[in-house]
């Protein structure tokens, strides 16, 4: 068995998640990417304007490291960081994100997971947490989104999968027609009475 550091691992796995949210943008137009598809409003580029804010929050402004590059935050708007607006390109957003994992990387290499901080936007009865704590708990709102990514894109054009090179799905003997078919079967005949 292989003995690896917390630390490493949560940092793993994370960036797992933050590549795969920005490889669901591959091959898609400026309007696919920013495009609402579901009643939220939920869009591909708005998911990761959203991370990006977030990270800088979660791992700077929580443990005294505040960037410039923060996203602006309105009671006006509270949905604003989910809108990729047209003044905003792919290529900024993309590039305010990988900031933000620059930023994140500078406070795990200088912190230690025991370390304290203050999530400015929690109740002050739970807004005390640890670096270990804030790491998964980004962890795991990361990887949610990338799931609402892979909804979003195979809504878009069909293409579904977890990753670049790793789309763990099955594999081209599978028909998804025929599995959608089976599935839509089964659920019509448990909603007959």
């Amino acid at each position: 068995m292989t003995v690896t550091d917390p630390k490493t691992d949560l940092r793993e796995y994370l960036q797992k998640a933050r590549d795969a949210l920005v490889w669901k943008l591959d091959g898609l137009s400026e309007y696919d990417i920013r495009r609402p598809l579901v009643p939220t409003g939920t869009n591909l580029l708005g998911l990761i304007k959203h991370l990006a804010g977030g990270e800088f929050v979660y791992f700077g402004t929580t443990f005294g490291r505040p960037s410039a590059d923060e996203l602006a935050w309105s009671e006006d708007d509270p949905m604003s960081d989910m809108v990729a607006y047209p003044g905003e390109s792919r290529a900024d957003i993309i590039e305010l994100y990988k900031k933000a994992w620059a930023h994140a990387d500078v406070t795990f290499d200088t912190l230690a997971l025991d370390a304290r901080g203050r999530v400015p936007h929690w109740s002050p009865a739970t807004n005390e947490i640890t670096l270990h704590q804030i790491m998964l708990h980004v962890l795991v709102d990361t990887h949610r989104h990338a799931g609402h990514a892979d909804i979003v894109r195979e809504l878009i054009d069909g293409s579904a999968g977890m990753s670049e090179g790793n789309l763990n799905l099955p594999g081209a003997d599978v028909s998804w027609e025929s599995h959608w078919k089976r599935v839509e079967d089964a659920a019509r005949q448990a909603g007959q009475p």
